[in-house]
């Protein structure tokens, strides 16, 4: 035992020598989660809107005075005939124009992002919703504009405020987390291979199962310092609660980064090359982990085939954990999918990347 925690020391120190690989353990994940909880948003904040009304009145006035205010919508120009609504959208002044006439009350959005021209006249059918209805209670003219209707109350369950970070923090979780864990393990590997190191380590009375071990344990440590980060970083900056089990979370997120781990291993079996163990674990597990896991797309809306490749990446069903647990804070019972799921996945990743390591030592 002692000799194993010698080989820990040792990658310990190697990790700690090279500043790129500090780089990318400990500096990445930070800058990561600040990007996709910041500058990726898919909130509505500021929007520029234009408004032509060719007969204004006080229903009018409250109504714009009200988009403006919400903080979503900014008004930038008052339109003064229907010519100018097309040249807005050219010019780019405007993402929304709202036609005040005689029919009522008219949205026109700019569609050439068809996800966002939905969230936006979304957004302002609900404020105008809510307007025209306050007027109406005050008997001002605001029924020329909404014809009496059922209007259904709306009520954001575990998101009210509609916060982008709520979306993005349980992918980037598990996109940090698979990608520290099985890039810097497998290079970490190949690289002893590589330099011709790894047979001087297995000719050392340490078995070969320990010296694996010893190079992972490093990586299964920083992960914990990057798991801790993230969710306070999540937490303090981004303004997204812990709503469910703390415990259950991190034991998650632990099984989560030994799967990881064991990507890394069944990864440095197939590569003889540092630069192919990066490629394999940086494009090819990072293009499934953020189309299929339902970090930026949700899995339902994509086509069966797509459904059905999704259920092999890992991240699919650890972000699912991580929203339910995070955000929704359902019971543990409802997680038990997802622990299950892990589980068999670690269970065979290590045990297939193992026996594959034992067959190459003993040839």
């Amino acid at each position: 035992m002692t000799q194993f925690f010698a080989f820990v020391k040792k990658e310990f120190y190697h990790i700690l020598r090279d500043k790129r690989t500090i780089l990318i353990l400990l500096v990445m994940p930070v800058v990561q989660i600040i990007l996709f909880g910041f500058a990726i948003s898919n909130e509505v904040k500021d929007t520029p809107f234009a408004v032509f009304t060719p007969v204004k009145d006080d229903a009018t006035q409250q109504i714009t005075e009200r988009l403006t205010a919400s903080g979503f919508f900014v008004l930038v120009k008052e339109l003064q005939n229907r010519d100018e609504i097309e040249t807005t959208f050219q010019k780019g002044e405007s993402r929304l124009v709202v036609v005040f006439d005689e029919n009522g009350i008219q949205l026109i959005a700019d569609a050439t992002d068809a996800n966002q021209a939905n969230t936006v006249v979304n957004y302002a059918s609900h404020i105008i919703n809510a307007s025209c209805l306050e007027l109406a209670q005050n008997n001002v003219g605001a029924n020329n504009y909404l014809p009496l209707r059922i209007v259904p109350e709306i009520k954001m369950l575990y998101n009210p405020q509609m916060k982008g970070a709520y979306n993005f923090v349980p992918g980037v979780l598990g996109l940090v987390l698979v990608l520290i864990c099985a890039m810097m393990t497998s290079v970490s590997i190949v690289r002893e291979k590589e330099m011709g190191t790894m047979e001087v380590l297995l000719v050392s009375p340490v078995k070969p199962i320990y010296i694996l071990l010893a190079k992972i344990t490093p990586y299964f440590a920083l992960s914990i310092i990057n798991l801790t980060s993230i969710l306070l970083l999540s937490v303090f900056v981004l303004d997204v609660p812990i709503v469910g089990n703390l415990f259950l979370l991190i034991l998650l997120s632990l099984l989560f980064i030994f799967v990881g781990l064991a990507l890394g291993l069944m990864v440095s079996n197939i590569v003889e090359t540092q630069v192919a163990a990066m490629l394999i674990s940086a494009v090819v597990m990072m293009m499934p982990t953020m189309l299929l896991s339902g970090m930026m797309f949700p899995v339902e809306s994509m086509p069966k085939i797509l459904q059905w490749i999704s259920v092999v990446p890992p991240n699919r069903w650890y972000v699912e954990g991580v929203i339910k647990l995070m955000i929704m804070g359902v019971e543990a019972k409802y997680v038990l999918k997802e622990f299950a799921i892990l589980g068999f996945m670690a269970i065979i990743l290590l045990t297939v990347s193992l026996k594959r390591f034992n067959i190459r030592m003993s040839k």
